[in-house]
């Protein structure tokens, strides 16, 4: 059974599903909630997403009793079919709450999880308690595996699966002919993320970024990869975009435009990691509630929130979080990268080599997340 929360975890999701009926020759029945990509595989998903990606204390609290009904929902089902193993894919205030209620009611059933929150980056504490409710974690970092170990909590170094994208970021040329985009012409990809509040708080401030640069980049034309759950608020919120604008929905187009853009402008995640297989080169920035922000600063203990710095322990791609998420900054960082290819080709470079420590040219981590869970079933 595999259950994730929101987009980036789907994806993750149907890798694996994947994987899984590869090494078993399609001798494998999986259950569980996912999205497109899972359903893309064959999943029958319990119920949507809709209700559970969600982030930041003023959008999940109306969605509270939503989303413990479906983690209960998760967890009965669990029982009720006591499937070889629960594998809980990212959202881990979601997927974490489902383990939990597992181990209460019925502590035999095998949990595993598939990216592990950052505990190392914020509240260490939390992988003591993540070893009592979860039976192993597949790591996608290389530094996870012997922190949780530390705990107690058994980890096996998978590596990342959005590495096995690269080989999607093809068809920029094409994408342009079909979307009337001319060959020269300076093409922003616009990524303000896949959850309600980062359409709320991100995707406004973005907005006023790239009317700044209309006024700096002749000719600018911009890309917005979306996903359905956030599709009709982005439409919404793109009425009137100071450039010419191209939303696409399919993942297929969403790669297509990475290779197709010149450089990117991106909220804080997964796509960051999807833009540094695509070697396009990037500006990230991140914005939360006030209060959400406030309670977590405390909290938080590494220098970087993009993966790519935090591996290359470095700023090689330029981050502007919360206080520093504001229009004129965003499109001087962008406008840098657009017009100083010395610039671009810098950040192009690190980028390669982050994906390299990151597992690129290795065998693929869905098929090593797999073996390692048919290998603990076995077991």
């Amino acid at each position: 059974m595999l259950v994730c929360g929101e987009p980036s975890g789907d994806q993750l999701g149907g890798q694996l599903m994947a994987s899984l009926k590869t090494l078993t020759h399609g001798a494998v029945a999986i259950t569980g909630v996912g999205g497109e990509a899972m359903a893309a595989q064959g999943l029958r998903s319990l119920f949507p997403l809709d209700a559970t990606a969600v982030m930041g204390l003023r959008e999940v609290v109306p969605k509270i009793p939503e989303i413990l009904a479906r983690v209960r929902q998760a967890a009965d089902f669990a029982v009720e079919t006591r499937p070889d193993a629960v594998v809980l894919i990212d959202s881990p205030d979601f997927t974490h709450r489902i383990a939990r209620r597992l181990k209460k009611i019925a502590p035999r059933i095998v949990t595993i999880n598939y990216v592990a929150p950052q505990v190392w980056a914020s509240r260490a504490y939390r992988a003591r308690a993540m070893a009592r409710y979860f039976d192993m974690v597949l790591a996608l970092l290389p530094f996870e595996a012997p922190f949780f170990e530390t705990y107690g909590l058994r980890s096996v170094f998978v590596g990342h699966p959005a590495v096995e994208r690269a080989g999607r970021m093809t068809g920029g040329g094409s994408f342009r002919s079909r979307h009337g985009i001319a060959p020269d012409a300076p093409l922003l990809a616009v990524l303000p993320g896949s959850r309600t509040n980062e359409i709320r708080f991100i995707f406004p401030v973005f907005r006023e970024a790239v009317a700044l640069l209309a006024a700096r980049i002749p000719g600018l034309v911009a890309v917005l990869p979306t996903v359905p759950h956030v599709a009709a608020r982005v439409r919404a919120g793109a009425q009137g975009w100071p450039v010419p604008l191209h939303i696409v929905e399919n993942e297929d187009e969403k790669f297509a435009a990475f290779d197709a853009a010149d450089a990117a402008l991106a909220a804080s995640g997964t796509v960051t990691t999807e833009l540094a297989l695509s070697r396009t080169p990037m500006v990230v920035a991140y914005k939360v509630g006030w209060l959400t922000a406030a309670l977590m600063r405390p909290l938080i203990h590494v220098k970087f929130a993009t993966l790519v710095n935090l591996l290359l322990d470095r700023e090689a791609v330029p981050e502007f979080l919360q206080e520093r998420c504001k229009p004129a900054a965003l499109a001087d960082a962008v406008a840098a990268l657009l017009t100083g290819k010395d610039a671009a080709a810098r950040q192009v470079a690190d980028l390669g080599e982050a994906m390299r420590r990151l597992g690129q040219g290795g065998e693929q981590p869905s098929l090593r997340a797999a073996r390692a869970i048919l290998d603990f079933i076995g077991r």
